[in-house]
């Protein structure tokens, strides 16, 4: 026997480094050092820094990868997976300097984990960041074939004058919501849990204008990073971030929060979008579940005193994203500690 006889071609794997070396050297930034092959990626820090503070952060696609291996929907998940990484590491004011990506799987499909690197390297050229390096592992019989995982790594850089921490924000201050493109990549678990309810095919719509639910599901998430270095460039008075990931707005708004400050939103300034209601009505959802669960429509949130919301806006809707104001920061009654007011739920 040999290792191909085992499960794992060699060969196949070289080829596949070889297709993707092309889309892997268009993020390349000015500070790496190197080329692809070697057992670690070096890069430079940003020259100019006087006290940098390295930012990093971790995350996975989660279930979601399943629908998309159904469908072959693999370019989107690469996207996915930087988004879910970068959007987190931004929320302190950090640009995203490289990304790492590991990859596990029962039989290399070269054509489709090629689709999934061009989707990692895609969200890494709209981030501004290198994908530095990665992982591919074959184990067959350990992952089903044609069936793989992914994660991501990623290392952000801000000058430590300039760490956005929540501590300067101020009773008064204004909390605008830039949209998501949908479901994002939480809550997968309990959409397919519906999906396999409603027996639902490649050909099922909803809404008004009946739109395929399949890609409207499978929409890549939205990369925050661009816009967050936009307003910074501006020098825009950021006081908080959050990214709306799993366990929504209800648990993600107030991670950004300093003790002693509650966000008050204002659910009537959005449409919850109509995946959302979709997903709610065939599934029953409760309301309390569907906001604890989805991001409905709020994909990221800023939060900065009065004076800066009309230009925030403004650069928003010039680089494409669709924002509004949600709510206000206030001071918090030990009630009201570490919650949101103003959901259409009562508070536990």
């Amino acid at each position: 026997m040999d290792y191909k006889t085992s499960g794992v071609d060699v060969s196949a794997g070289r080829a596949f480094v070889s297709r993707i070396k092309s889309s892997v050297d268009a993020t390349r930034r000015s500070e790496v050092i190197g080329g692809m092959g070697g057992f670690g990626g070096l890069i430079r820090l940003p020259a100019g820094l006087v006290n940098p503070v390295l930012v990093a952060g971790t995350d996975g696609v989660g279930t979601k990868l399943e629908l998309a291996q159904d469908f072959g929907s693999h370019h989107g998940v690469g996207i996915d997976l930087v988004a879910m990484c970068v959007n987190d590491v931004i929320t302190c004011g950090a640009s995203p300097l490289f990304f790492l990506d590991y990859i596990a799987t029962g039989v290399l499909g070269p054509n489709a984990l090629a689709e999934v690197i061009e989707g990692i390297a895609e969200g890494c050229l709209i981030s501004g960041c290198s994908l530095l390096g990665g992982e591919t592992a074959e184990m067959p019989g350990f992952y089903p074939k044609d069936r793989y995982d992914l994660a991501g790594f990623c290392v952000a850089v801000v000058e430590e004058s300039e760490l956005i921490d929540g501590k300067a924000m101020r009773p008064g201050d204004q909390i605008v919501a830039v949209a998501s493109s949908g479901i994002h990549s939480n809550g997968f678990s309990l959409v397919r849990k519906i999906l396999s309810m409603t027996k639902v095919d490649g050909s099922t719509v909803f809404g008004k204008d009946d739109q395929s639910l399949i890609p409207a599901l499978l929409k890549p998430t939205i990369l925050y990073g661009e816009l967050v270095q936009g307003l910074l460039k501006e020098n825009l008075p950021l006081r908080g971030m959050a990214h709306i990931t799993g366990g929504g707005l209800p648990e993600n708004l107030p991670r950004c929060l300093p003790e002693g400050l509650i966000a008050e939103i204002d659910i009537t300034t959005w449409e919850k979008p109509e995946i959302f209601c979709w997903l709610q009505e065939a599934g029953e959802i409760p309301e309390h579940d569907l906001w604890n669960t989805f991001n409905l429509g709020v994909g990221f949130c800023l939060v900065l005193p009065p004076e800066g919301v009309s230009r925030t806006l403004d650069i928003s809707r010039e680089q494409g994203f669709d924002s509004w104001i949600m709510g206000s920061v206030k001071e918090s009654s030990i009630s009201e500690e570490n919650s949101l007011v103003g959901l259409p739920f009562s508070r536990i």
